[in-house]
């Protein structure tokens, strides 16, 4: 790893990134996230990097964005010059809505990282979607150009939780959607979940999971509705127009989801997610949770290239403007101490079905970890294995185990 760096340090205009953290590249895996900020409408919860069009006043534009997009993709070429990888494991195109793209740009994307560093023959390529985004004939045209697996923005089977949320699919969509994709040929198709919305009933959240099940999915995103300052929810939640998630409520809820799926044949491998087969499980997230390589393309985007980490400036017209002049669109960049690196490991492998190994842990985190076991919040079985693993309990108390473990 290379020497620290001060925190939020400048990045070169040139992208450049120190040669130790270029000779580092890939070790672990290699991944390409590509993030896309355009939607057509804003999600009351979302807080994320995204914009309407109203909301970019014509300071940016979805017909350039494919090439601004390649325009930094040259620049990483650059920056990593001849080093690894040199195969890409995954790709994950996210936002933001990437569909509202043409199918063609997103093709257009995905062969320049191609060309870039080569797609591994085994890639994983995934995009996004919201379910009235895409039609039989968009998804034909993804497939084609070597995508393979697609996650659909579902949330809820019930239209009062829809409205809530601000979205714009009606009910049914988003099964539709998903087999759509099945019948076009993703290798893998993911519909995403929130619980815990206000109104939401238990009868509500039951609908929902029968509906993905019976979508014939292989994995599945179930998450905790949270509520970030700034968005409109959080407005609506502030004068009183509606109540705050209740922590037992969505403990509930995340019960009922771990009993349907598993009783449809899912299982979990990371708390949040569940996939009916190895193959299944979204290889790009995995490669996040166990700390390999990515470049982030897109306003916002982040990356992790031998233990350096930047972010792009979030603006599209700002990260335009930057590559048009020859410069990264990269806002700042720093390198974790060994005691953050430390933590976000912990942090991140803990969440997974595979666990932590305890001999990561130090004196005072191995007594916690000890508390946790008494406490059943880690499986005796793989304890005594030398692994640190979440049971059922301890995956709804994750964040106070990972607090024991890390004094």
């Amino acid at each position: 790893m290379p020497g620290a760096l001060p925190e939020g340090e400048s990045v070169p205009r040139d992208g450049s990134l120190p040669a130790a953290a270029t000779r580092a590249v890939g070790a672990r895996g290699f991944g390409v996230y590509v993030h896309v900020p355009f939607c057509a409408s804003r999600c009351g919860y979302c807080d994320f990097n995204t914009y309407t069009a109203a909301e970019l006043g014509g300071g940016a534009s979805r017909e350039s964005y494919a090439d601004t997009v390649l325009a930094e993709l040259a620049l990483a070429g650059r920056v990593l010059g001849d080093t690894p990888p040199r195969r890409v494991d995954t790709v994950f195109v996210g936002g933001g809505t990437p569909t509202l793209l043409p199918a063609d740009d997103l093709a257009r994307i995905l062969a320049g990282i191609d060309r870039t560093w080569g797609l591994a023959a085994d890639a994983e390529v995934t995009t996004e979607a919201n379910p009235e985004s895409v039609t039989p004939e968009s998804l034909k045209t993804l497939r084609a150009a070597g995508y393979t697996r697609i996650s659909l923005g579902m949330q809820s089977a019930a239209p009062g939780v829809l409205a809530i949320l601000d979205r714009k699919h009606s009910a049914g969509r988003a099964t539709t959607a998903a087999l759509e994709a099945r019948d076009a040929g993703f290798d893998h198709v993911n519909l995403d979940l929130i619980y815990g919305t206000p109104g939401e009933r238990a009868e509500d959240f039951a609908a929902s999971l029968e509906q993905v099940v019976a979508a014939g999915v292989d994995h599945v995103s179930a998450y905790a509705l949270i509520v970030e300052d700034g968005t409109r929810l959080a407005a609506r939640m502030r004068r009183g127009e509606l109540p705050y998630p209740s922590d037992d409520v969505a403990a509930d809820r995340y019960l009922a989801a771990e009993a349907a799926l598993d009783a449809a044949g899912f299982s979990w491998y990371e708390v949040s997610n569940w996939a009916r087969s190895a193959a299944a499980r979204c290889r790009h997230n995995l490669l996040y949770w166990t700390g390999a390589d990515w470049w982030g393309l897109g306003p916002g985007a982040h990356s992790h290239v031998g233990g350096v980490r930047w972010w792009n400036v979030k603006h599209p017209t700002t990260y335009a403007q930057r590559l048009a002049a020859g410069e990264s669109p990269g806002l700042a960049r720093e390198v974790l101490t060994p005691d953050e690196a430390h933590m976000e490991d912990v942090m991140l492998r803990l969440r997974l079905a595979s666990g932590l190994p305890l001999d990561v842990l130090d004196d005072a985190g191995r007594a916690g970890a000890e508390r946790a076991l008494a406490g059943g919040l880690l499986a005796a079985p793989e304890y005594a294995a030398g692994r640190a693993v979440l049971t059922l309990r301890g995956r709804l108390l994750a964040d106070a185990v990972v607090r024991d473990l890390l004094p």
